[in-house]
């Protein structure tokens, strides 16, 4: 487990890190440029726990870091868990040590899966929307819905054809289901999404992962679509939370009655595992879900991006990683 904290340490394992799963490596497939599949399995060769299209696991390397990834193959009593990966130019020490170091064989510590993009069993149509290594957990989806004969369309942009992972599989659901975008041969422009939402049924259901301009420029595009038909996941934070804003209130576990003041510039999750509170966590940046805590009273300010604006709006839970407080105290179910 990585430690709430600006740099990355590693903490004793107890409390969830007792709960990982011990995973060993079984294989590595290139899948793209720059882009890699990774397969694990338990070394007893036992079942994992099962998922649902969307759903992500934490993969927590042996240099300390946590990193969360998406599952790729639709599997409701997995043998293994398969995840894609591409190499970030600007890796903090993730995906470049996955792909450096990681080697077929090594054993580490994963997560049970979650899932805070969850495909609509009852939609009539969905509509899929990749961009990049967003590609991931919409690639699930898709073979979800195609083994299932439900009616989908998914529309995938990538820099160039050497960067689209699953190029081959994908062309074969033809240009029916399947559009594909490549930015170098398309003379500058993006990806048509207002087109493509326009020309959607008024009860499809949209689902979206991608870098944060097309995230962004996706919701705008959906904006007069109904809010519970739209779905978005973001694998990088919507905004960074101004410092001053995550401190100067206090914080009380309505459970135990204990109460913590967080100064200006800390977070609720750093002080509270800095007093050796047992605390859930993983990502820290507000996308992975896991630190979502039931709120008892007061009123959060909020900055993750896994919350939608209906349930961000109704203060019953909030992100302990990365929220602030308007009021002077915030009452928490722990």
């Amino acid at each position: 487990m990585t430690a709430p904290a600006a740099a990355a340490t590693t903490a004793p394992e107890t409390g969830r890190a007792a709960h990982l799963i011990e995973v060993q490596l079984s294989g590595v497939e290139t899948v793209a440029r720059d882009t890699n599949v990774y397969t694990f399995r338990r070394p007893d060769g036992g079942r994992l726990p099962p998922y649902q299209p969307g759903a992500h696991i934490d993969i927590h390397l042996p240099n300390g870091i946590a990193r969360q990834f998406s599952l790729l193959n639709p599997d409701p009593d997995p043998e293994s868990y398969v995840v894609g990966i591409k190499l970030d130019a600007a890796s903090r020490g993730g995906s470049r040590y996955i792909f450096d170091e990681l080697k077929v064989g090594d054993t580490l510590k994963i997560s049970a899966p979650r899932n805070n993009f969850p495909l609509v069993a009852d939609a009539e149509h969905v509509v899929l929307f990749a961009g990049g290594i967003g590609i991931t957990p919409i690639w699930c989806m898709a073979q979800e819905l195609a083994a299932h004969q439900r009616s989908w369309t998914l529309y995938y942009s990538c820099r160039s054809r050497a960067d689209m992972a699953f190029l081959a599989a994908l062309e074969k659901f033809g240009p029916q289901s399947v559009t594909l975008h490549f930015d170098d041969e398309a003379d500058g422009k993006f990806l048509d999404l207002a087109g493509a939402i326009a020309a959607a049924p008024p009860n499809a259901h949209f689902y979206c992962c991608g870098p944060n301009p097309m995230l962004k420029a996706f919701e705008a595009a959906a904006a007069s679509r109904p809010r519970h038909q739209v779905h978005v996941e973001y694998f990088t934070p919507k905004e960074e939370a101004a410092p001053a804003k995550l401190g100067g209130f206090w914080v009380e576990l309505a459970r135990s009655g204990e109460e913590y003041f967080i100064p200006e510039g800390q977070k609720i999750l750093e002080v509270l595992y800095q007093a050796g509170v047992d605390v859930d966590y993983s990502c820290e940046l507000g996308i992975c879900g896991e630190c979502v805590t039931r709120i008892i009273s007061g009123i959060p300010e909020h900055h993750d991006s896994v919350l939608s604006e209906e349930e961000q709006a109704a203060n019953e839970k909030v992100m302990i990683c990365c929220c602030g407080c308007k009021s002077e105290r915030l009452v928490l179910d722990m």
